[in-house]
C-alpha cells in the first residue's frame, strides 16, 4: 500500500464522526461512496443510478450514501481511503488507475478504438473485466466502467483541420506520457498544466489551446475563450466505478452479486446520460458561435503510430492485449 498523506489522516478522523452519523439506519449496510464531480455530471447520474439499482436488488438491506464534489478529497486521497477499507467505493479516471494497473494505460493509447460500439465491445467484454479484477491485489477492484466520451483539440486562435496545423501550437494536456506524447508526435508541443489554471492560460496565451470531451469544454467554461473545437477523438479513456476490497471482502456471495449487476446496470443508464449532456454541450458551443470542425481522423490517427509502438516497446508484455483489442468485432 502506498504511504497514506497526513492530509489523508486528518481527513480520516473527521469522516469517523461524519460517517458514523450517517451509519445509524439499523438493518441495513450502508456503502459510502466519494468522488470528485459535481452533481450535474452524467457519470454521477450514473452512480445515482447505481444506488437506485442496489436498494432495489437488497431489498434496501445494501444503501449507498454519495459524497459528490470532492467532498471526501481528492482522487487520490479517496483511493487512500478506499485502501484502509474506511470508505467503500469511488469513480476514478483509468488514467488515474494506470499508476496501480499498468493495463487501464491502454486505454490512453491514440485510436486504439475504431468506435464507441467497438470501445465498449472490449469494455465489457472479457479483456475489460480482466482488467477492472487486476486492481484487486492493490485493494482496488473495479465494478464497471463510465463512458467519459473522447478527448479533441480546442484552440483561441488559429483552426486546427490537420496535423500540420497543431505545429508550433503550444497545447495543454494532463501531465501523463502517453498524452505528452500524442500531441508531440503530431507536431503540436504537449504543455502540462493544472487543469484549473488553464482557462487563464488560454485567455492570456500562455497556451494555444487544450483537449478533452464537449462536456469538459463546455462546463470548464472554455469554449467562451476558445473559437473552434476539432473533433478528432484522438483518445476514450472511460472513468472506472471501484469497490475497496476491505468492503467487498465483507459482503456475501448474494450481496456480490448485487452490487455487480447494479453496477453494470447503472453503467448502461449512464451512456444514455453522457450522450445527453454531449449533444447539449455541442448545442452551447455552436450558440456561443465556436466553429466545429470534422477533420479527417485517419491523418491524426497515423501522425501519432509512434505513441502504440513506443509503448509496446516499454510494455511488450501488453503487446499480445493490444493486437486482442485491435481484432475485437
Amino acid at each position: 500500500m502506498k504511504h497514506i498523506s497526513l492530509k489523508s489522516i486528518i481527513l480520516l478522523a473527521i469522516l469517523i464522526v461524519v460517517l458514523s452519523s450517517c451509519n445509524n439506519e439499523s438493518g441495513s449496510k450502508v456503502m459510502y461512496l466519494g468522488h470528485t464531480l459535481p452533481q450535474t455530471h452524467p457519470v454521477h447520474k450514473g452512480i445515482i443510478e447505481f444506488q437506485k439499482a442496489l436498494a432495489k436488488k437488497s431489498n434496501g438491506t445494501l444503501k449507498v450514501k454519495i459524497f459528490p464534489d470532492a467532498q471526501l478529497g481528492s482522487e487520490r486521497e479517496v483511493l487512500e481511503l478506499l485502501q484502509i477499507g474506511s470508505v467503500a467505493a469511488t469513480k476514478v479516471s483509468a488514467a488515474t488507475m494506470s499508476n496501480f494497473v499498468p493495463e487501464y494505460s491502454l486505454f490512453g493509447i491514440p485510436y486504439l478504438f475504431r468506435d464507441k460500439q467497438h470501445q465498449f465491445n472490449v469494455l465489457e467484454g472479457e479483456i475489460g473485466k480482466s482488467i477492472l479484477e487486476k486492481g484487486s491485489k492493490f485493494w482496488l477492484r473495479g465494478l464497471c466502467y463510465y463512458d467519459a466520451g473522447s478527448r479533441s483539440f480546442y484552440t483561441k486562435d488559429k483552426a486546427i483541420r490537420t496535423p500540420e496545423d497543431l505545429e508550433g501550437l503550444k497545447i495543454r494536456v494532463m501531465n501523463n506520457q502517453m498524452a505528452i506524447n500524442m500531441v508531440n508526435s503530431m507536431g503540436g508541443s504537449a504543455t502540462p498544466l493544472a487543469y484549473g489554471e488553464l482557462y487563464t492560460a488560454i485567455q492570456q496565451g500562455v497556451v494555444d489551446g487544450a483537449e478533452n470531451n464537449p462536456p469538459s469544454f463546455v462546463s470548464s467554461n472554455h469554449y467562451e475563450i476558445s473559437k473552434y473545437y476539432t473533433l478528432d477523438q484522438h483518445s476514450s479513456v472511460p472513468d472506472v466505478l471501484l469497490i475497496g476490497t476491505k468492503y467487498w471482502d465483507k459482503l456475501s456471495d448474494q450481496e456480490k452479486v448485487w452490487v455487480q449487476e447494479a453496477a453494470d446496470e447503472s453503467a448502461q443508464a449512464q451512456k444514455v446520460f453522457w450522450n445527453a449532456s454531449v449533444e447539449a454541450s455541442m448545442a452551447t458551443a455552436k450558440q456561443a458561435g465556436v466553429e466545429i470542425i470534422i477533420p479527417e481522423k485517419s491523418l491524426f490517427a497515423e501522425k501519432s503510430k509512434s505513441v502504440l509502438e513506443n509503448f509496446v516497446k516499454e510494455y511488450p508484455e501488453l503487446a499480445p492485449i493490444v493486437n486482442q483489442i485491435k481484432n475485437k468485432d
